[in-house]
C-alpha cells in the first residue's frame, strides 16, 4: 500500500509537523489503498504565512496576466498526457465509474484549464471611463489576495480546477484542502505544480478532515473564501467569513427538478435521466432527483424510466460497462439507504430497487439504483439532497403546475426541461428559479459560462468571467484633468 509521508506546503513537499496519518479506501473493496500525512494547525499556519508572503511581496500578482495565462497553459500541456492515470486514481479512491472518471473527471478538467486561460487573456484587467463629472476613471481588477479554497470529495479534479486555476489567474495565493477521501489526486496536482515556474509560497495542497476546514476558514490571514459543500458546511463558512467580513463564494447542495412536459419523448426522458439524475453514481450536486411528469402520460413515462433505471449495471467501478459504482464511503452509503427507507415510510412506493446491496454484489459501500414512483413533493426524499442513485416520480397537471413543483424547494442550482418544442420549454425554463438549466438533457457545464445557484444552493458564480472576476477586487482611479490637477497641487501656473 503506497503510503505520502509528506505534504505540499507553499510548492515544496516537506514533512508534516505532526505524525498522525488516515487511510484512503475503495468504496469498492473496502480495503486501505494509501496511507497519507494527516496535516495540523500548525501546518495550515505555515502554508497561509508562506502564501501572505507570496501575495504581499511576491512577483505572481504584479506579473502581466498574460504572463499568468502563460504559465496556466503550460499546466495543460502538463495535464494533457496523464488523463488515464488520473482517472485511474478517482476511481480507485472514490468509486466512479471509469468511463466517467475517464470523461467527467479526467478530460473535462483539462480542457477547462485551456478554456480558463482564454477567458483570462480577454479578461478586461484595466479599462479607461469617461467620468459623469469630466475628467476619467480608471477601473483596475486586482486580485483578492490569499484564497483558502475548500473542496468536496465528489468531483476532486475538476473543482480543483474550478478554483485553483481562476484564483491563480487572477494572481491570488491559494492553500487548497481537498477531502480527505480523495487525497489521491491531491497529490497528483501537486505534482503536476511541482517545476511550473510558480513562486515559492504560492500554492499549498492540504488534504485534510472538517476541523482543518474549520480552523483555514476562520485563519486571519485568508482573504476569501471558495467553498464547495453541502449546505449545512456551506452555512457555517458563511457565518465565520460574515464575522470577519471576508470574502466568500459558495457552491451548496440541490435538489434539482427534471420538469418533463406533455410532448416530450419518453425514451428520450429515460435516457437523458440516467446521466441528468445518476451521473456519478447519483453524487452530483447538479442532479436532477425530482422527475416531475405529466399526470396524463404519468405511466408511460415511469414505466420507460423503471425499465431504462433496472437496466443499468452496478459494480465494478473499472468494469467499463459499469454505469453505477459504490458510494464513496461507508458512511455515505448508510445515509443514502436511510432516504431509501424514509421513502418507504413516507409512503412512497418502489418501482426499482429498494434496500440492500445489489443482487450479486457482496462487498462495497453500494446501493441498489431506486425510482420511487406515488411521491409527493413535500416528502423528504423530494426535497433534501440525497447524493445517491435515488430518483423521485411526482406528477403534475400542467406548466403551470410544474414551474411551481420545481420552485417548491430550498434549493436552486440545476434543472432540466424536457420537450421537443424548444420555444416551450424555454419560457418554462425563465421561470423556474435555478442558476443553472438544460433543455433536453443534463445542464452542460461550459466553462466560459457562469455557474452556481441561487437560494441555499450559494452564493457567487465560478467559470467563465464572472467566475475570474470572483478573485479579483475591482478599484477606481479618478484622473482629474491636468489644469484641476495644478490648481488642487496649489501650482500658480497659468
Amino acid at each position: 500500500m503506497p503510503c505520502q509521508r509528506h505534504l505540499f506546503i507553499g510548492g515544496e513537499w516537506v514533512v508534516p509537523s505532526g505524525g498522525d496519518t488516515f487511510e484512503v479506501i475503495s468504496p469498492h473493496t473496502g480495503q486501505p489503498v494509501a496511507e497519507v500525512s494527516a496535516p495540523t494547525h500548525e501546518d495550515v499556519d505555515r502554508a497561509i504565512s508562506l502564501a501572505r508572503t507570496a501575495f504581499d511581496e511576491g512577483p505572481w500578482p504584479r506579473l502581466d496576466p498574460q504572463e499568468r495565462v502563460a504559465v496556466v497553459r503550460e499546466l495543460a500541456e502538463r495535464y494533457r498526457p496523464r488523463q488515464e492515470e488520473l482517472a485511474q486514481l478517482v476511481t480507485t479512491e472514490m468509486g466512479a465509474p471509469i468511463t466517467f472518471s475517464r470523461s467527467a473527471h479526467a478530460r473535462l478538467p483539462g480542457a477547462m484549464i485551456g478554456a480558463f486561460a482564454d477567458v483570462a487573456a480577454r479578461h478586461p484587467w484595466r479599462e479607461v471611463r469617461a467620468g459623469a463629472f469630466g475628467g476619467e476613471v480608471m477601473v483596475h481588477r486586482a486580485p483578492v489576495g490569499v484564497v483558502a479554497a475548500i473542496i468536496p470529495w465528489n468531483m476532486p479534479m475538476f473543482l480543483t480546477v474550478a478554483k485553483l486555476v481562476p484564483a491563480l489567474l487572477a494572481g491570488c495565493a491559494v492553500v487548497l484542502k481537498p477531502s480527505p477521501e480523495t487525497a489521491l489526486d491531491a497529490y497528483f496536482t501537486a505534482e503536476l505544480l511541482t517545476g511550473l515556474g510558480l513562486p515559492p509560497g504560492l500554492v499549498s495542497i492540504l488534504p485534510g478532515d472538517r476541523e482543518i476546514g474549520r480552523y483555514l476558514v476562520s485563519h486571519p490571514g485568508v482573504d476569501k473564501v471558495s467553498f464547495t459543500g453541502s449546505t449545512a458546511a456551506g452555512r457555517q463558512v458563511a457565518a465565520a467569513c460574515g464575522s470577519a467580513l471576508r470574502r466568500v463564494s459558495l457552491e451548496l447542495g440541490g435538489k434539482s427538478a427534471a420538469v418533463v412536459l406533455d410532448d416530450a419523448d419518453p425514451q428520450a426522458v429515460a435516457e437523458g435521466m440516467t446521466v441528468a439524475g445518476l451521473m456519478n453514481s447519483g453524487q452530483a450536486c447538479v442532479a436532477q432527483t425530482r422527475v416531475l411528469l405529466p399526470r396524463n402520460r404519468y405511466r408511460e413515462f415511469a414505466d420507460a424510466l423503471a425499465s431504462t433505471v433496472d437496466s443499468l449495471p452496478v459494480g465494478d467501478p473499472f468494469d467499463p460497462s459499469t454505469r453505477i459504482g459504490p458510494m464513496v464511503s461507508q458512511r455515505q452509503q448508510q445515509r443514502v439507504q436511510g432516504y431509501i427507507d424514509q421513502g418507504v415510510r413516507e409512503g412512497a412506493r418502489l418501482l426499482v430497487g429498494g434496500p440492500g446491496l445489489p443482487e450479486g454484489i457482496e462487498r462495497g459501500w453500494y446501493v441498489r439504483p431506486t425510482l420511487f414512483t406515488d411521491a409527493d413533493n413535500a416528502m423528504r426524499i423530494a426535497q433534501e439532497e440525497i447524493f445517491g442513485p435515488v430518483l423521485t416520480l411526482i406528477p403534475h397537471d400542467g406548466d403551470e403546475e410544474a414551474i411551481r413543483l420545481a420552485n417548491a424547494t430550498e434549493y436552486g442550482l440545476s434543472g432540466s426541461i424536457w420537450s421537443p418544442d424548444i420555444t416551450r420549454a424555454t419560457a418554462v425554463a425563465h421561470r423556474i428559479r435555478s442558476g443553472t438549466l438544460g433543455i433536453n438533457a443534463a445542464y452542460s457545464m461550459d466553462p466560459a459560462a457562469p455557474f452556481g445557484g441561487i437560494k441555499a444552493s450559494g452564493i457567487g458564480r465560478e467559470f467563465g468571467p464572472e467566475g475570474l472576476d470572483g478573485f479579483l477586487e475591482t478599484t477606481s482611479l479618478s484622473i482629474a484633468p491636468a489644469n484641476d490637477a495644478r490648481r488642487s497641487s496649489g501650482s500658480q501656473h497659468p
